[in-house]
């Protein structure tokens, strides 16, 4: 056995026992109480003492309580010289005791230092201390000695196995509390994470209202400097108040989002290519996503849809969504924008972190974004694992 098995203390996890109810702390009591009457009734019943004498027997019953309850706060505390000093003096109570004829007394101290000590003590310390108190007993014992021998092998082995189940009990509230302490870091990772992902959620989300109503009203501003029509610009107006109850309305739903109680993506899709004047194709069986690979999918789009609309105005675009296995890929493409679009002045509307929010998003769930020209114009292509 390594030498540091010698030395170990036992689990003091296992030597508190900080669940115990109010009835159980009542009955424990109670039991240590009875076992004091009967150790001090059968030590008077059993031993013909005079007034000093009884006086002397009661002095060392005191003195004994006194010592155990150290001995059990100086082990819980896994003080060892302390507590080995509490444990010679019980064993001179044993010896005292013996001496003045109190057997009773003294089989109990021996008999019972030997069991706590198997219990409580490093293995080093507690093997001396079993075997100086079982030897004691045995040689002071009147008893056969089968009848000794079975009293002391019994009696150490109650201690050993009382001092595994100490083990094990302490060995189980470590892993309860590593158990509990892995659970609260998940559960505060979770936190911290769901937080993360309403804020990226709500970002998105005011981006891209705000750059459609940026792009409507500097379109406004651009009509006013060349003078258009006042009922041209009051459509640009317009415009940019619907983009602005779209996004609150985008707001409300995203938070439902995350909550996964939004409108499907192949109904959402239809709803927003038909708003963009887009062109949209389905491919595969439909079937739901989870909601972050959803939410990729429709800010992708809308992101993609309100670049086409910034970028190549009159350009024709498309959207293509492919229920994959275990995938979904989402592509948008558009066509050259026709000459004389005015994409120039539109384009500096945009805050230019588009794209890259798209991509990081795609990467956060395992996927990919793939964007960049195409026969003239642009072409968007996202894949998550769904």
């Amino acid at each position: 056995m390594p030498l540091q098995e010698w030395t170990r203390w036992p689990s003091r996890e296992g030597l508190i026992d900080d669940r115990q109810s109010t009835p159980r702390r009542i009955i424990s009591l109670g039991t240590r109480l009875v076992l004091l009457t009967v150790m001090t009734w059968g030590t008077y019943s059993r031993g013909h003492f005079g007034s000093w004498e009884a006086v002397a027997v009661g002095a060392e019953i005191l003195a004994a309580v006194v010592l155990t309850v150290a001995f059990f706060r100086l082990t819980r505390a896994q003080r060892l010289g302390p507590a080995v000093a509490a444990t010679v003096g019980l064993l001179a109570l044993a010896a005292l005791a013996e001496w003045q004829h109190a057997v009773s007394l003294s089989d109990i101290l021996w008999l019972g230092i030997g069991v706590i000590a198997l219990v409580r003590l490093p293995l080093g310390a507690a093997a001396v201390a079993a075997t100086v108190t079982f030897g004691a007993y045995a040689l002071v014992s009147w008893d056969s000695w089968l009848s000794t021998a079975s009293t002391v092998g019994g009696l150490a082995l109650l201690g050993y196995l009382l001092r595994l189940d100490t083990e094990a009990r302490g060995n189980a509230k470590r892993m309860l509390s590593q158990e509990r302490a892995a659970h609260a870091a998940r559960a505060e990772s979770a936190a911290l994470a769901e937080r993360a992902r309403i804020a990226r959620e709500i970002h998105d989300v005011l981006a891209h209202s705000l750059s459609a109503q940026l792009v409507h009203l500097e379109a406004a501003r651009l009509m006013l400097d060349a003078g258009a029509e006042r009922e041209q610009v009051r459509e640009r107006v317009v415009a940019a108040r619907r983009m602005a109850q779209d996004g609150l309305a985008e707001t409300r739903q995203a938070l439902s989002a995350l909550r996964g109680e939004f409108t499907p993506v192949g109904e959402y899709l239809v709803e927003l290519t038909g708003r963009e004047g887009a062109v949209l194709t389905v491919q595969g069986m439909a079937r739901p996503l989870v909601a972050e690979a959803a939410l990729a999918v429709r800010r992708t789009t809308q992101e993609a849809l309100t670049n086409v609309r910034k970028h190549a105005p009159g350009s024709r675009a498309t959207v293509r969504l492919a229920y994959l296995e275990g995938s979904v890929e989402l592509e948008v493409r558009n066509t050259r924008p026709p000459r004389g679009a005015g994409a120039g002045e539109l384009a500096v509307s945009g805050s230019g972190y588009g794209l890259l929010g798209m991509r990081e998003r795609a990467e956060l769930l395992g996927g990919e974004l793939l964007a960049g020209p195409e026969d003239g114009g642009w072409r968007v292509l996202l894949r998550v694992p769904a």
